[in-house]
């Protein structure tokens, strides 16, 4: 009898095991030749381990920063010289914490399709390969490895920051990408809200409330403030944003939390409207962060420098 035939794998089956879509995979496929060794009869993709191993190989160096042309290339090499398998892959090239000194990505600040992104650590230079290519998988996947690896305050500052800068400025400079933007926003949100999610319930019995300016948009800093807060076990209510003063006071009273933290990025903001908010028992402690801000904040109002500071100063009010 001869030896039982290797068992193989659908495309759909590959692609949960990485945690990519199957159009990722196809597109590896289609573009750089790393595919599955079998094709059944009515052109199904069956991968064996060797392919799957292959693929992990690659993803690993996409992560890190490396093209997807010569990871695909490297990822061709190393199976023909039969050094690689599941297991040295999946220990051995697993994408720990970069060097955020590492070089210059290089390419012309706002040119063709490259974000330029000076002095960027290889994996968030990862993060914006997958961004132009729209690929919110491989997105939300570095983040989310970024998030296990380093925790949710250096993801923002070393990973999403320096990513998010340089499609602003890429748009700035050239009028075109947006579409970079909304995926990758939509990307970081997804990250951030699933992390929120599997965490813990937080222990304090007063919330902190999290919002935007009534002028404001932007809110992936709430989501990251959100789940930096829930990495530290703090309970927290994520209201959105553009909140109007009077209407946040609705919210305050309602809830009565420990502290309200409210975002301004572009919003013109001005901090003599926080006036306005309702004087509880107990206190009510408010927190502002961004750029947005104009005016003198009134008494008791704490201004933010930071995530980081953010975080430390609501973890103590939802814990005082």
């Amino acid at each position: 009898m001869g030896a039982p035939a290797e068992p193989t794998l659908t495309v759909a089956v590959v692609a949960r095991r990485l945690g990519i879509a199957p159009a990722t995979l196809r597109t590896w496929d289609r573009r750089y030749g790393i595919g599955p060794s079998e094709r059944k009869h009515g052109g199904h993709r069956r991968y064996c381990a060797q392919d799957l191993a292959r693929l992990h190989f690659m993803q690993s160096l996409v992560q890190a920063g490396v093209p997807a042309a010569d990871a695909a290339q490297q990822a061709r090499q190393t199976t023909e010289l039969g050094t690689i398998s599941s297991i040295t892959v999946t220990q051995s090239y697993a994408v720990g914490p970069v060097d955020v000194s590492a070089q210059d990505c290089g390419g012309p600040a706002g040119g063709g399709k490259v974000v330029a992104l000076p002095g960027a650590a290889p994996n968030a230079r990862g993060l914006a390969r997958a961004a132009s290519a729209l690929d919110s998988h491989m997105c939300r996947h570095i983040i989310t490895q970024s998030i296990a690896q380093v925790g949710v305050v250096c993801t923002w500052e070393d990973l999403l920051v320096p990513v998010l800068r340089g499609v602003g400025e890429k748009w700035e400079a050239s009028g075109t990408g947006i579409e970079v933007e909304h995926v990758l926003s939509a990307a970081i949100q997804g990250a951030f809200g699933a992390f929120i999610a599997s965490a813990p319930m937080g222990t304090n019995p007063r919330p902190i409330m999290l919002v935007g300016s009534n002028q404001e948009v932007h809110q992936l800093p709430l989501w990251a403030l959100g789940a930096a807060l829930s990495e530290r076990g703090v309970r927290t209510q994520l209201l959105g944003a553009g909140m109007p003063v009077p209407a946040l006071g609705v919210a305050i009273r309602q809830s009565g939390p420990a502290a309200v933290f409210i975002w301004s990025q572009i919003g013109d903001s001005d901090l003599g409207e926080l006036e306005q908010l309702p004087r509880c028992r107990p206190k009510v402690e408010v927190v502002v962060g961004g750029p947005g801000w104009r005016g003198t904040a009134p008494h008791g109002v704490e201004i933010s420098t930071s995530l980081t500071h953010a975080c430390e100063s609501l973890h103590q009010k939802a814990c005082a």
